[in-house]
């Protein structure tokens, strides 16, 4: 049996939100809820899981992670939605700001 990976994102109480990735995904959850894990999310409690994702090798799940963060607000609330189709309109109107 292979092992999973998860990317997710989190919903933090001042609106923000917070990308992560990690193998055990509701030992993971509950840290955060808890504010176990120091950081960004510790001092945004409560938080709310609004998207999770699953890997079968490791690296897939970081590089996902990677590129997430990397996203705009914009897009990351079309992911959680599940609107993908608004996710190629928002990447081509950043390649499209970016070509000018």
């Amino acid at each position: 049996m292979s092992k999973t990976y998860w990317v997710y994102i989190l919903k933090c109480s001042d609106g923000s939100y917070y990308t992560g990735s990690t193998s055990n995904l509701e030992k993971r959850i509950s840290e955060h809820k808890l504010g176990s894990i120091k950081g960004y999310t510790s001092k945004r409690l409560p938080v709310g899981l609004v998207f999770s994702e699953w890997f079968s090798d490791v690296n897939d799940a970081i590089s996902a992670e990677r590129q997430i963060k990397g996203w705009s607000r914009a897009k990351k609330e079309a992911l959680t939605n599940g609107d993908f189709e608004l996710i190629k309109i928002l990447s081509k109107k950043k390649w499209k700001k970016t070509r000018n």
